[in-house]
């Protein structure tokens, strides 16, 4: 049997919801290969995630608890370790900032190959194909395993999450031996904003250079507050002083892929459309007709953001109400 073993990645002692999408997928190609999904998750405090983890799939989780920081040699030793182990065909990630760390490493440490922020795949038989985005997403490949297992980073809000099944997996323990990793984790320093990051957002309302000032972002925030979005920024935006750097999508910052992107003054520079291209609907406004925003837009508004944020906020406030 060749099994599927999917890193489930935590906020604090909770699944994210990249998780559940990669379990989802998971099942689908251990349905193909008549193997099973097993899961791991490395954290602190940790309980109940057999029960959190199996109703999406999974048939037995490990659990490595008592690592209360992460590190990316230690997290790749205990991986490492459990992939010898089971000897799973394929090992997904979440293509976050932790799994885009931690899977290179994980692949250098094993000597087989790495599929990076996949966005979809296909059984060829029983093997693994993965489909990845290339050209800032202009175009896409597919990529091929030479040696098993096949790692691959999942792009976060790109696969569908399939119906919970109730069934709790069952759980083992696994050790949290770091194996003396040469750099130590002294502290991390929690974001100060305390919107969903940009990466898992499903709704996401963005400023760029036309915002103009750092304090007219309160603009977007009303908007983004009565949406339940979070709240982005074009590389002009961030450049300009507007805007933390935590906040830039595009191809040197973030790539996002919500149900709804809302650019705001954003003209649309390839930089920027690398990171956002693939969201499902785009809203653009901007005062100028010829913005490249508006090539990839499905919804444009060809006037003052400033006249158009506000009227956008009042109707979703009575759309909501």
């Amino acid at each position: 049997m060749s099994n599927v073993l999917v890193f489930a990645e935590l906020r604090g002692a909770e699944p994210k919801k990249v998780s559940f999408e990669m379990l989802s997928a998971a099942k689908q190609i251990a349905a193909a290969t008549g193997g099973q999904v097993i899961a791991a998750a490395i954290g602190d405090g940790l309980s109940g995630l057999g029960a959190k983890l199996g109703a999406y799939g999974a048939t037995k989780v490990f659990v490595a608890n008592g690592v209360a920081k992460y590190s990316t040699e230690g997290f790749a030793h205990i991986l490492a370790g459990l992939i010898k182990q089971e000897n799973p065909a394929v090992v997904l990630l979440g293509a976050t900032a932790q799994g885009k760390d931690l899977a290179p490493r994980l692949a250098a440490k094993l000597g087989v190959g790495l599929a990076s922020d996949i966005v979809g795949f296909r059984m060829d038989g029983n093997k693994f194909v993965a489909k990845r985005p290339v050209f800032a997403g202009k175009a896409f490949t597919e990529v091929t395993f030479l040696a098993a297992p096949a790692i691959a980073t999942v792009r976060p809000n790109v696969l569908p999450i399939g119906e919970t099944n109730g069934a709790a997996a069952a759980e083992a323990v696994l050790a949290a031996d770091l194996g003396g990793p040469k750099a130590q984790i002294i502290e991390i320093v929690a974001g100060v904003s305390k919107r969903l990051d940009l990466t898992e957002a499903d709704r996401i309302v963005s400023g760029g250079r036309g915002i103009k000032d750092k304090t007219n972002f309160k603009i977007l925030e009303e908007l983004a507050d009565v949406i339940g979005a979070s709240v982005g920024a074009s590389r002009a935006a961030v450049d300009a002083g507007y805007a933390d750097v935590s906040m830039q999508v595009g191809q040197t910052g973030k790539t996002v892929n919500p149900t709804l992107y809302v650019a705001c003054g954003i003209s649309g520079a390839i930089q920027h459309l690398a990171g956002m291209r693939t969201s499902k609907v785009i809203v653009a406004i901007n005062k100028d007709p010829e913005a490249p925003i508006f090539q990839v837009a499905d919804y444009g508004i060809i006037g003052d953001l400033f006249e158009a944020v506000p009227l956008m906020t009042a109707e979703a406030k009575k759309l909501l109400a």
